[in-house]
């Protein structure tokens, strides 16, 4: 028997939710919901009321710090997993809910391990990408035939002066917290008029427009570069 879901609700647009997903989440007590301080409002959580009532579910928020000290993310993280892990002891069955796909830079990941410590089984039920979404959105692919693409976080720019050159596509995720690095790595490349902003997809605020260096971009920013253009 399953006890603990993880599930990627898409990005931004309800209609981007998995029909697994509304099956696993019609099937379980709780649904656990990812949040950078008690009592703010959920992303996440949106998307999925757009698509499915919450009202007979119990909603659970389960803090992760985004502090810059390590030892307070970690103590968040643990406290998250013992509040699951306590509702798991007493019968009940959770999902826990994230932007996009699990996999992908998700914070589903820093339960899993304590969840299966304890003993108990768990499901992932993927979901679409922040990337993928985009692409649907620019209507272009992300790669053909033989062509590659690498998926980096826009924290390590050097991975980004590395790859640029190397693969067919990049995708740059977390791309708000290094945009002016980014776009001086494109201009020495030539590949500034190769990228493509998307922000808060399928939300009130969403953005998609060729990069801005001197822009400030919200935090759900992911960049698409192709090296042979749009």
């Amino acid at each position: 028997m399953i006890n603990f879901y993880s599930i990627g609700v898409g990005s931004g647009e309800g209609g981007y939710i998995t029909i697994g997903a509304i099956r696993t989440i019609e099937k379980s007590d709780i649904i656990a919901v990812p949040v950078k301080k008690y009592g703010e409002k959920s992303t996440a959580l949106e998307i999925l009321k757009k698509e499915y009532d919450i009202s007979k579910k119990e909603i659970m928020e389960v803090e992760f710090l985004m502090s810059p000290d390590i030892k307070l993310r970690e103590q968040s993280r643990k406290k998250s997993a013992e509040k699951i892990i306590d509702a798991l002891k007493n019968g009940k069955t959770v999902s826990m809910i994230t932007l996009g796909d699990v996999s992908v830079y998700s914070t589903c990941s820093y339960i899993h391990n304590a969840v299966k410590k304890n003993g108990f089984k768990m499901e992932i039920i993927p979901g679409i990408t922040s990337f993928c979404a985009a692409a649907n959105k620019i209507q272009t692919s992300l790669c053909e035939g033989n062509e590659s693409f690498a998926v980096i976080p826009s924290v390590n720019i050097t991975l980004i002066e590395k790859y640029i050159t190397d693969f067919d596509t990049l995708i740059i995720m977390k791309a708000c917290l290094n945009i002016d690095k980014l776009y001086d790595v494109l201009l020495k490349h030539g590949l500034e008029n190769n990228a493509i902003v998307t922000s808060s997809l399928g939300l009130s605020d969403e953005v998609i427009e060729k990069i801005d260096k001197d822009k400030e971009y919200g935090y759900f920013t992911t960049v698409i570069i192709k090296r042979k253009g749009f």
